[in-house]
């Protein structure tokens, strides 16, 4: 599709198999985050394109408002499919989030209290990242461990490539959806990023899971 590997050229079709394993993913997701913030989250079923790492701003910028920074989480993980997932919100979607944290015996979590944000931000980023690629592993017959999930706050979008590290020569996976919760629809990106080695793994492994019905 995207890339410039003939062994990792994913079809229309991968992408649609593709979309369905994370439509399952983001259930569970979205249901153990219910379980964390006591709230009936909902989430639009994702939208997957298969990019270049450094194709990655040009999509993010066109959902994101150009005064606008981000708050993402970055966690790597290992298995068959072994990569990078980032989880990003823009900055205001991110307060939204962590004000379901709030407990109303205490101070609001705002920029008085960042480290309360930061610890909240990074556990919403450690249930969805975890139960998403967990998920897609179990699905496409892997298992995956993962390492502590990592903040970097107040991002610029335009330096989305510099701060998360990517290399431009991997393959993306760019996973978009909107989280409905309750009266707040928040915009997120989860994109998962790894090399030509396990995208061609991946590829089979699609094929592999509709074989099956």
């Amino acid at each position: 599709m995207n890339t410039s590997q003939t062994d990792t050229t994913f079809t229309k079709e991968d992408g649609a198999i593709l979309e369905e394993v994370m439509n399952i993913a983001f259930g569970k997701a979205s249901s153990e985050l219910a379980t964390v913030v006591d709230l009936r989250i909902l989430l639009n079923a994702p939208k997957v394109e298969f990019l270049q790492a450094d194709d990655l701003l040009r999509w993010i910028k066109q959902d994101t408002a150009d005064n606008d920074t981000l708050n993402m989480i970055e966690q790597n993980f290992w298995g068959k499919y072994t990569g990078s997932a980032f989880l990003a919100f823009p900055t205001s979607a991110s307060k939204g989030l962590v004000s379901l944290f709030e407990d109303d015996d205490l101070p609001p979590m705002d920029e008085e209290n960042p480290l309360l944000v930061k610890e909240n931000l990074l556990e919403i980023g450690n249930i969805l990242i975890g139960a998403c690629v967990s998920k897609v592993a179990e699905l496409l017959d892997d298992e995956v461990t993962f390492s502590p999930p990592r903040l970097i706050p107040r991002m610029v979008v335009d330096n989305l490539a510099n701060e998360a590290r990517l290399d431009p020569d991997k393959v993306a996976i760019l996973i978009k959806t909107v989280f409905h919760i309750q009266d707040k629809d928040i915009k997120g990106f989860l994109f998962l990023v790894a090399g030509e080695e396990s995208m061609a793994w991946l590829k089979t492994a699609l094929q592999n899971f509709m074989a099956k019905f």
